[in-house]
């Protein structure tokens, strides 16, 4: 960024932020004791057993996001349908992500520990797609090669809310069977002929479509409670998962964490990633100005400092900030994002905000274009990302509220705030 440009913009901003204070938001823990066990049980089920013939060449699809405990779970799967006698292989169930390139997307998986000698099984990747059958308005529905090629087909999921539509079916097994297993051709046909809002409909209907055509066994639905634990884990066979996964995306709700404050001045996220949030930081969380479903909590600015290692530069989300940094934006894989932004329709989500050079000055530019806000008195609420919200800081201004909030608790003396990249 040029800084004569960087000097106009900061001009002004001479202001000292007020301080800022650490809370603990009391979640309850409904974490399982062991992961592992879990899906042995579930896959021990009868109807589950009968799914799995010896000798099958299984496919089993795992996706990008962070899902806690995926290595131990995929590892447990992998197992299970081996004891059985079944062959099973893991490809990449992700759509675009990772760049849309093969290698990537394998490399991704072996990051969150998924890799041949970890679980068990080889990890065949590929982006080429199957068309396997079309809904009646036309939408291509495609298939990863690999998988269409196996004896039977498991995925495995984290279930959750969507980041942008609302419906019993959102984030999980149902939507990864299109959008992740369909890779960059089934991900652009459904994106580019439905809109968003109606995909709550539409993906059980390209799912219930595609299913008549491939020999789908079972989906692995994880539910995670608000400290990013794994609370629940259940096989839900083709003809229960219409019904099943409902139940799951309901809980999942439930479970979910939040911030326990409705009015923010200024939300600070030190991170965001695609590990994090399909939408980098999670609009359940953050909130979504104009978007039905997503009305709290309300923040006036929002300020991201940095993305995570893990996103490997895609800052998917970036454009949901009204100030970045400059580590931020040096940090973008703008061929990443812009494949997972296009390949969505949502080209807001890649759009690039006010940069400035210190975090310091980020959220003093956001503090300084509150109307009707004095900086001593804003309602600041900073977090590390919207996966990690057990602690966060706030800013004096908000202590009496939380003092008078049950489900959160102050940990530390109000003191100046601290950027890691200091000034």
């Amino acid at each position: 960024m040029r800084e004569d440009l960087q000097f106009n913009i900061a001009g002004g901003l001479g202001f000292e932020l007020p301080q800022m204070a650490r809370v603990r938001q009391l979640f309850e823990h409904h974490g399982v004791d062991d992961v592992a066990k879990a899906v042995t049980d579930e896959l021990a089920r009868p109807e589950i057993m009968a799914k799995v013939k010896p000798g099958a060449k299984i496919a089993v699809g795992v996706g990008s996001r962070g899902v806690a405990n995926i290595d131990v779970a995929v590892r447990a799967l992998i197992g299970s349908l081996k004891a059985q006698g079944a062959d099973p292989f893991v490809f990449p169930a992700m759509g675009s992500h990772a760049g849309g390139t093969a290698d990537a997307q394998a490399a991704l998986l072996a990051g969150y520990g998924v890799t041949e000698s970890a679980v068990g099984a080889p990890v065949r990747a590929t982006m080429d797609t199957i068309l396997v059958t079309e809904l009646d308005d036309g939408t291509a529905i495609h298939m990863d090669r690999f998988a269409h090629e196996a004896d039977g087909v498991v995925l495995i999921n984290r279930v959750k809310p969507h980041t942008s539509f609302r419906g019993p079916v959102e984030s999980g097994v149902i939507k990864m069977m299109i959008i992740g297993m369909g890779k960059i051709n089934g991900a652009t046909a459904i994106h580019g002929g439905h809109p968003m809002e109606n995909f709550g409909e539409v993906l059980p209907r390209a799912a219930g479509a595609l299913m008549e055509h491939i020999p789908f066994l079972f989906g692995v639905g994880m539910v995670e409670d608000a400290h990013d634990d794994t609370a629940i884990v259940e096989a839900m066979p083709a003809e229960t998962l219409f019904a099943r996964e409902p139940a799951l995306q309901s809980r999942a709700k439930e479970l979910m964490a939040r911030i326990y404050i409705d009015d923010i001045d200024v939300l600070v996220i030190d991170e965001i990633g695609k590990e994090i949030s399909g939408a980098g930081c999670d609009p359940n969380v953050t909130g979504h100005r104009n978007s039905p479903g997503f009305e709290l909590p309300r923040v006036k600015k929002m300020v991201i400092l940095d993305v995570t290692d893990a996103t490997k530069g895609n800052a998917t989300g970036i454009g949901s900030a009204d100030v970045i940094t400059h580590r931020l934006l040096g940090r973008v894989d703008f061929a990443a994002t812009y494949a997972n932004t296009v390949t969505s329709t949502y080209l807001e989500g890649a759009r690039i905000p006010i940069p400035m050079k210190t975090g310091r000055d980020a959220v003093r530019l956001a503090v300084k274009t509150l109307i009707g806000v004095q900086p001593e008195d804003a309602r600041i609420v900073r977090i590390r990302n919207t996966l990690k919200l057990a602690e966060i800081e706030v800013s004096t201004p908000l202590l009496e509220e939380v003092r008078g909030e049950d489900r959160m608790e102050i940990l530390s003396e109000p003191s100046k705030v601290v950027f890691s990249d200091a000034a």
